[in-house]
């Protein structure tokens, strides 16, 4: 029997993978030139399934790089002139900011889960880029969409950068209120790591152009401007990993077929069995604690040590992984991944194991 995974990225395969990855062998893919025709209408399908599975604006462009990690740099190299802030719910919201520190901007941050209201926070008037983890991967704490919307009507003159890295594509944005939306492919995605997307407003470009213009450092090869001219001839400024991008084409075609809005209902389905289970198991503790904040995506649990033992003789016995506490947590905590390539039957399964 397979493995598995509920762990929060990378995590378990789509169930389609297989065969599309002996289709790409079969169909020598993984050969074809960059710049060939059969890559400009990979690029081409893979970017209107985008479009149509998230409803992106025609205006805002897609850019693809290597991670989340590296959009974090790429989104601070070009929106920052010298200030970004940044709303902290864990440890890669706190990365965020550290890399814009690192890059010698004049960062600031807040403790999001110290905000009850919008009206609460406080943004310096010179902040040029306000930067949310949407979904934090190490805490299970998401950002409510409404709450960031309120963020950009009250600092309409900021741009605004969202790391999606573990919500995407089940998260429902309205991208005019978005300037960067970034998310990597191996968590909902159900696809290998090594790939990062970028969805990027024309005032971010705006602002990446103003900064080249005037001799900032917006990067070498993966700074927007240079991204913007290769997509628009359906290229990439360097030699991609077309093996990713053609599994993400295939697999964003799955989605498509089955329909985004089933694919987040059942999403939820499986968070309420996830909550309501543990929320009834001695021994297990929700972590997040106000179900506004709750993930849906990931579930993370507060776990007794005679709890996390059993979990291992669980996983040795019954070919299932379940992510650990991110850091100092790594011994205290469940992080249970609940991606669209997690089906009912899957989370049924784990609960009665845990439960038995």
């Amino acid at each position: 029997m397979k493995k598995i995974f509920f762990t929060p990225g990378p995590s378990h395969l789509y169930s389609t993978l297989s065969r599309h990855i002996k289709t790409a062998l079969t169909e020598d893919v993984l050969s074809i030139s960059h710049r060939g025709e059969k890559f400009h209408l990979l690029l081409e399908n893979l970017q209107n399934n985008l479009r149509v599975l998230l409803d992106i604006p025609k205006d805002h462009q897609i850019f693809f790089i290597s991670s989340g990690t590296e959009a974090m740099e790429v989104t601070i190299r070009n929106c920052v002139q010298k200030n970004s802030f940044h709303l902290i719910n864990g440890a890669f919201s706190q990365r965020f900011f550290e890399i814009s520190q690192a890059l010698n901007k004049e960062a600031q941050a807040t403790m999001i889960t110290e905000l009850s209201e919008v009206k609460d926070l406080k943004v310096n008037s010179q902040t040029e880029l306000i930067c949310i983890t949407q979904n934090e991967t190490s805490t299970g704490y998401q950002v409510p969409i409404e709450f960031i919307y309120k963020i950009k009507n009250k600092y309409p003159n900021c741009l605004l950068a969202l790391d999606t890295v573990s919500s995407m594509p089940y998260v429902d944005l309205n991208y005019s209120l978005t300037d960067v939306v970034f998310f990597s492919v191996q968590k909902c995605f159900g696809l290998p790591s090594g790939l990062g997307v970028m969805i990027v407003s024309p005032q971010a470009i705006d602002k990446a152009r103003y900064l080249l213009e005037n001799n900032y450092d917006v990067g070498v090869i993966h700074n927007f401007t240079k991204l913007s001219k290769a997509m628009q001839k359906l290229e990439t400024v360097e030699t991609p990993n077309i093996f990713a991008l053609y599994l993400m084409e295939k697999v964003t075609n799955d989605f498509l077929q089955i329909g985004i809005n089933n694919l987040r209902q059942e999403t939820e389905v499986k968070a309420k069995l996830l909550y309501d289970f543990f929320d009834n198991q001695a021994g297990f503790d929700i972590s997040i604690k106000d179900k506004r904040y709750q993930s849906q995506t990931v579930i993370v649990i507060n776990a007794e040590t005679n709890k996390l033992n059993g979990i291992k003789e669980i996983e040795l016995r019954n070919n299932i992984v379940i992510g650990r506490g991110y850091g100092i947590y790594k011994d205290k905590q469940l992080r249970v991944a609940n991606f669209f390539t997690h089906s009912i039957a899957d989370v049924e399964r784990l609960l009665r194991l845990i439960k038995s």
